[in-house]
């Protein structure tokens, strides 16, 4: 997520006193919005509705009356089924939806078990019936509603429950002021993040922790939000490449975790913290900022290890650990090119920090390759099609499509030249200002044909103090990975002649918008082409 830099806490070095003002006349568009809002729900309001029974045909003239019907017709109360299974608003959309396109037998709904529920996948958020009323309803103010209709209906209690009613509608008015009042408070972000970037302002820091340490929490959020789903850490766990090789690695080197203590950097799901704990760590201190550690604490107790694992949300930057030094670090931090999303940062933020003289980091060696790709085909599906789009000329969108690199499987036979590495980091040495270098490259080419574009990949090393050491790559020419390759993409395919060799020099740096992501250059003589991975 790019920095957002206050323009009133600058200091004067001229960037932020440039900037223009904002416009004064948001909160009138504000207040019209709102009251045309209003308008539209009070027509809305006035429309009759029509509700489709879950279980028949039957067409009923409201929410609680679809309810009622569900109960005496079927036997099925929703409202007891939302409490039972403590639905959410996406638990209850997904109920709605799940009994729609399945067609279940109402029956089948009260005999189900506290988990898991089989309308957990995403693909019931998917409406069945478009504009479905029970889709549009709180299934708080639902229960709230069954609640008050089960109190007798005497004129004191009736005015009790009127109370209640009101007290609920104040307390729900109260929270959507609060959440207008923050998005407001984006919005006014958003529009100075804007206007920074169209000046290019600089929003490089002071300070040599590095940019990625110095960034604010809520500055960091997208991306720790990103890791907070569980289908990215299926994705990762699924890759068995990745996932087996830190197994093994573990497994087959207990003499290296033997009564140590291990720091899981960006623990996710809490495997590699288990891994450790088996291979026989002492101590192991598993830290990840995303939701995910809840489920990772669920995890480790699950399999009996609380007693070995600790684990603690935030970031490695932010919080301070229970012990002084670690004789371990391991994380899996590597992102699309090695480099992406800078994880890297954070790893030697806390190699410096923590670990003990003697200790090492793991991963402890990779390195980047390249190599040319000669796959016309490709290049016209993603770059020539704007040549000619059903006979218009979209050239223009060039400019757009080809500085953004491509993340997908390369087919070994597109590979028109031998591989060559162009950067080896030693995790244990290396210093953060070297993660942005420049390097030249020889490419030695094998086949006479169009080189259409170059493909980055990099390769992993499990190797310091291990009887049994691991590696693994993410090339074209090996099992896949989640990583695939990085594909950068000529505008203009280079003529090449088996037997010559493509000269050039790539640079990688970070983005200084964006710290997590990365812009790589290359100069072949005749051209030089930026791309950005983000």
């Amino acid at each position: 997520m790019a920095e957002y830099t206050d323009p009133r806490e600058c200091d004067g070095d001229g960037v932020a006193d440039e900037m223009p003002e904002l416009s004064d006349g948001d909160d009138e568009d504000i207040d019209n919005d709102e009251a045309q809002w209003m308008e539209e729900e009070d027509e809305e309001d006035s429309q009759p509705v029509t509700v489709t029974c879950l279980f028949c045909d039957r067409l009923l003239s409201s929410v609680p009356a679809t309810l009622q019907h569900c109960t005496a017709e079927h036997q099925v109360n929703l409202v007891d089924l939302i409490r039972k299974h403590n639905l959410d608003d996406y638990g209850y959309i997904k109920m709605i939806n799940y009994i729609r396109s399945t067609k279940c037998v109402a029956s089948c709904l009260t005999v189900l078990p506290d988990a898991p529920l089989p309308w957990e996948g995403e693909d019931y958020l998917r409406p069945v019936l478009q504009d479905d009323p029970l889709l549009q309803t709180d299934p708080e103010e639902l229960c709230e509603g069954s609640s008050l209709s089960m109190c007798p209906s005497s004129g004191t209690e009736s005015h009790d429950a009127l109370q209640q009613r009101a007290r609920a509608a104040e307390e729900r008015a109260r929270n959507s002021e609060e959440a207008l009042a923050r998005a407001m408070d984006d919005l006014h972000k958003l529009k100075l993040l804007a206007q920074g970037l169209v000046l290019n302002a600089e929003t490089g820091r002071s300070g040599n922790t590095g940019a990625v340490a110095e960034l604010r929490e809520d500055e960091d959020e997208a991306y720790f939000s990103s890791y907070g789903h569980y289908s990215i850490h299926e994705e990762m766990l699924k890759d068995k490449v990745r996932t087996e090789s830190y197994r093994d690695f573990m497994y087959r080197n207990p003499e290296v975790f033997r009564d140590k203590v291990v720091l899981d950097v960006g623990c996710g799901t809490g495997i590699l913290s288990m891994f450790a704990a088996r291979a026989g760590a002492k101590k192991v201190i598993a830290v990840d900022q995303s939701e995910i550690i809840y489920q990772a604490m669920d995890i480790v107790r699950s399999n009996q290890l609380e007693d070995k694992i600790t684990l603690i949300k935030g970031r490695i930057e932010d919080i301070k650990l229970p012990v002084e030094k670690v004789d371990i670090i391991i994380s899996e931090w590597m992102g699309y090119f090695l480099l992406f999303e800078s994880m890297l940062d954070s790893v030697l933020y806390a190699r410096d920090l923590y670990l003990a003289d003697g200790g090492s980091v793991y991963p402890d060696l990779c390195n980047i390759s390249l190599a040319v790709v000669g796959d016309t085909q490709k290049h016209q599906d993603h770059i020539a099609f704007w040549d000619d789009v059903y006979g218009f000329n979209m050239a223009c969108m060039k400019k757009a499509v080809v500085p953004e690199a491509m993340v997908e499987v390369v087919k070994t036979e597109t590979l028109i030249s031998e591989p060559t590495v162009i950067q080896t980091i030693d995790c244990n040495r290396v210093c953060l200002s070297e993660l942005e270098f420049a390097s030249d490259f020889c490419l030695k080419i094998t086949n006479t044909t169009d080189c259409t574009a170059i493909v980055g990949y990099f390769d992993i090393f499990f190797d310091k103090g291990c009887s049994n050491k691991v590696m693994f790559s993410t090339g074209p020419q090996v099992t896949k990975t989640h990583w695939k390759q990085t594909v950068f993409l000529l505008e203009r395919p280079v003529s090449v002649q088996a037997g010559e060799e493509l000269r050039g020099k790539i640079i990688v740096r970070k983005n200084k918008k964006d710290p997590r992501s990365l812009l790589v250059t290359f100069d072949l003589g005749d051209r030089k082409l930026t791309y950005s991975l983000q």
